[in-house]
């Protein structure tokens, strides 16, 4: 075992090393080449590196957590260059460091990421830098753990077997011969289901781990309670676990979004709907009588109802705060189809989101009439609340956009729209945004 990790755990210390000479030599070429400057970029990368948690990056980390991770890194970073060239009074451009950024995000990206799927890929073809698992217990999760073990050779796990008090055939024994298999075979990491060992035979297992150094990993029983997002906390030395607060509820994420939110907005209500307004404006007067834009009341973050606008794309009707457009709708104006099948009559929105009630992306505002109707039916469905609506939604860019036509579809949305609220990061955001107006351009079935 020892011989088969010898150099996996050099791997963190030169990807560290690495990182520094990047910065340096980058910061070098863009920005100076006074040793007090170069040595306090170096300091400062430290710092956050160790405050983002940003080399904690496993075999098993997903590409967008990787790039989420570089993007917090590099953003806090060169605020922190501004802040000291500021403070310093330094003659230093700040348009160099805005270039130094540019070039560190991308390079990062790219190497990082190309780093991550080389190493999925040498384990693969040469079947090396890999952790031999086994798993106790035999139920629907320890199987699924074994399953993916099995298709998942680039994560450097070669699964060894199940250990079960079971009658079954394929597993290595029962739970009493698990600790001599650890030893015999050098078994990197252990799996164990919590919800099949008593309490007494959990300390043992415990208590072998740390004595023989290999990690001990358990998989939980409840399913919903730990397949959230955890904090751990002591009181007292007593431990204890809550709910990791929603992301968007913490000030800095609040601040970077809404940041993001007002610049994006004004360039769209700048460089697109200061002209083409009144051009979609005519259109609209002369195919019907009656206002440009639609309003309509939503429900917005902390259930506080909103004016939501539209361009109007149907005939004066009483229906529409009730009835959701369907195919076919006569209600729909011709230039109505046009705006609704391109998305073009939600771009009035985007004034919403300037003064604050809407976001760029969040969950998408529904009906008061389909509010009302699943609030109380649909577990969960008060999530989505708890931020702003957007223009645009994990929901709407995962095939759950248009007409709700059953229980299923809001279903659906909801899970989409509480997973998007749970899980928030720009990131995230910008991959909503470039789904979004790939669909458009390439259109949607259930746009009308």
């Amino acid at each position: 075992m020892t011989r088969r990790r010898r150099y996996s755990q050099l791997i963190r210390p030169a990807l560290y090393l690495l990182d520094l000479f990047i910065i340096s030599s980058l910061a070098y070429f863009f920005l100076t080449t006074e040793i007090t400057y170069l040595v306090s970029f170096v300091v400062f990368w430290i710092l956050l590196s160790v405050f983002f948690s940003f080399y904690d990056v496993y075999r098993y980390t997903k590409i967008m957590t990787i790039i989420s991770l570089i993007l917090k890194q590099t953003f806090a970073f060169i605020l922190m260059i501004f802040s000291y060239l500021y403070i310093i009074d330094s003659d230093i451009n700040f348009k160099e460091v805005l270039q130094y950024s540019g070039v560190l995000f991308a390079l990062f990206t790219l190497w990082r990421v190309t780093l991550h799927v080389m190493f999925k890929k040498y384990r693969i073809v040469t079947g090396s830098n890999y952790k031999q698992v086994v798993i106790i217990g035999s139920n629907s999760s320890t199987k699924k753990l074994s399953q993916f073990f099995i298709d998942e050779p680039g994560y450097g796990y070669k699964y060894m077997g199940f250990f079960s008090n079971k009658n079954e055939i394929q597993k290595l024994g029962a739970f009493e011969d698990v600790y001599d298999y650890i030893l015999k075979n050098k078994i990197d990491e252990v799996y164990c289901s919590i919800k099949e060992l008593s309490n007494e035979q959990m300390s043992k297992l415990i208590f072998f781990a740390e004595n023989n150094l290999f990690a001990l990993k358990l998989i939980p029983d409840n399913k919903y309670i730990y397949s959230k997002k955890l904090k751990f906390e002591n009181y007292n030395l007593l431990p204890i676990l809550s709910l990791s607060e929603i992301p968007l509820k913490t000030g800095i994420n609040r601040f970077v979004k809404r940041g993001f939110d007002i610049v994006f907005s004004l360039l769209v209500i700048i460089f697109l709907l200061s002209w083409f307004t009144p051009l979609i404006a005519l259109l609209i007067r002369m195919e019907s009588k009656g206002a440009v834009f639609f309003k309509q009341l939503r429900y917005g973050a902390d259930f506080n109802l909103f004016a939501c606008y539209k361009f109007r794309s149907m005939t004066a009707n009483n229906e529409s705060d009730m009835v959701q457009a369907a195919k076919n709708d006569m209600r729909v104006t011709r230039i109505g189809r046009f705006i609704r099948r391109t998305s073009i009559d939600e771009l009035p929105q985007f004034f919403n989101v300037l003064f604050g009630s809407m976001s760029v992306v969040g969950p998408r505002p529904l009906l008061l009439s389909h509010t009302n109707d699943y609030k109380n039916k649909i577990d969960k469905f008060m999530v989505r609340h708890t931020v702003k609506p957007g223009i645009t939604g994990l929901a709407q860019v995962s095939g759950y956009r248009g007409n709700i036509e059953t229980d299923g579809d809001m279903q659906n949305r909801v899970r989409y729209d509480v997973f998007y609220v749970e899980n928030w990061s720009l990131i995230l955001d910008f991959k909503i945004i470039i789904k979004t107006i790939l669909n458009v351009i390439q259109g949607e079935e259930k746009a009308y």
